[in-house]
């Protein structure tokens, strides 16, 4: 279990009062120790809440904790953002001994700040460890360390309605190894980053490529996992449709280059009549968290979801198509272009991801009952 330093406690009582403008008193400011950042009360960061992207901005603190092999996660602690001092020989460096995961909060319109399904993202964690190697934090270390970064930011938590603050979990190999072998050290770091819409066309319909010449993933790979190495080789395949204009890149599966398996960082789903199908999830495919959130809503709104293989022709008889990730959430597809053939799909607010992604952001923002458990409020 990791501690909370009267920092920490201190921190939570601060963030939780309803003063506007908010200072450290000399009393707490006496409290901390010297090795503890000292915290900024402002309600808000000055920053421009109405044009956020997708992209790094600065915020105040990071979480860090160290383990070495074959030992548990030392007691973590919050540490103001900086750079992370590596050895050249570092397992992440020489041989790609990493994974991360991605989780965001959000800020209610009565002020109180949520966490969605951070367990789910430990315990795909822990999986993506085991595959790569690696010693991994408990579902509870990783959920405090969340939390813990998500108050020490609270100020870069977007108002209602503009973005959400993305927190970026990250595993790596930092001790040295000249061989190939597992890294003798591991650090889990959090850091943060407030975020609005993660592609430039905002809420607009993609437009997606199919690719056929490159593959995110084959068969026996770590494809099914959240690990560093899946994502370097994509940028080539999506930049080169950027440049065309399109979104990004819906790939195919490497063995028949017929099924279609992921959007370069999010899962995909087809719409026909009442039935819902995307990919099902095995081993070359990231079983994402809000693909897990929208397959069960829509169960429930009464549609019929399929799991299975999903051939590329079928795209040709659909009526919807979109994608879904914690980076995108859910996001329509206005058309996907394959062998020099576009096809288009119906889009707007009446549209069967719309349903599900206006129930989504409800339940996320807590506007619509939580039935699932699945938020997590910080108080």
């Amino acid at each position: 279990m990791i501690r909370q330093s009267p920092f920490l406690r201190r921190l939570v009582q601060i963030s939780s009062s309803k003063v506007g403008a908010r200072c450290l008193t000399a009393q707490a400011a006496s409290a901390l120790r010297e090795s503890e950042p000292m915290v900024r009360y402002e309600e808000y960061a000055d920053i421009d809440w109405n044009n956020l992207g997708f992209g790094l901005t600065r915020t105040d603190y990071m979480y860090k904790a160290k383990c070495t092999l074959d030992n548990n996660f030392e007691q973590g602690q919050v540490t103001d953002y900086g750079n992370v001092e590596l050895s050249p020989a570092a397992g992440v460096l020489n041989y790609g001994q990493g994974i991360f995961e991605g989780t965001k909060a959000f800020r209610g319109e009565d002020g109180r700040i949520f966490l969605f399904r951070p367990d789910q993202n430990a315990i795909r964690m822990q999986i993506g460890a085991e595959r790569m190697c690696m010693q991994s934090p408990s579902i509870q270390q990783f959920v405090d360390a969340v939390k813990q970064t998500t108050i020490a930011n609270k100020r870069w938590i977007p108002p209602p309605g503009k973005g959400s603050l993305y927190l970026r979990p990250l595993l790596i190999g930092t001790g040295p190894t000249l061989g190939l072998s597992p890294a003798p050290e591991y650090t889990f770091l959090v850091y943060a980053s407030p975020v609005g819409n993660y592609f430039k066309e905002g809420t607009a319909p993609l437009n997606l490529y199919v690719n056929n010449e490159f593959h995110r993933a084959t068969r026996g790979g770590a494809g099914g996992v959240k690990s560093i190495t899946n994502y370097a080789p994509v940028i080539k395949a999506m930049l080169k449709a950027k440049e065309q204009g399109y979104s990004d890149v819906l790939y195919l599966d490497s063995v028949h280059k017929k099924y279609i398996e992921e959007v370069s960082s999010c899962n995909i789903f087809l719409v026909k009549g009442n039935v819902i199908s995307t990919p099902a999830t095995v081993g070359t495919i990231l079983e994402g968290i809000t693909r897990k959130s929208i397959i069960d809503i829509a169960r429930d709104l009464g549609y019929k979801v399929e799991e299975r293989l999903v051939a590329i022709d079928e795209l040709m008889e659909a009526d919807e198509v979109f994608t879904t990730g914690t980076a995108v959430s859910v996001a329509s597809v206005g058309s996907v272009t394959y062998n020099d053939q576009r096809l288009e799909y119906k889009t707007g607010d009446e549209s069967v991801s719309q349903k599900l992604y206006k129930t989504l952001v409800g339940i996320q923002l807590g506007k619509i009952e939580d039935k699932y458990n699945w938020v997590v409020e910080i108080k």
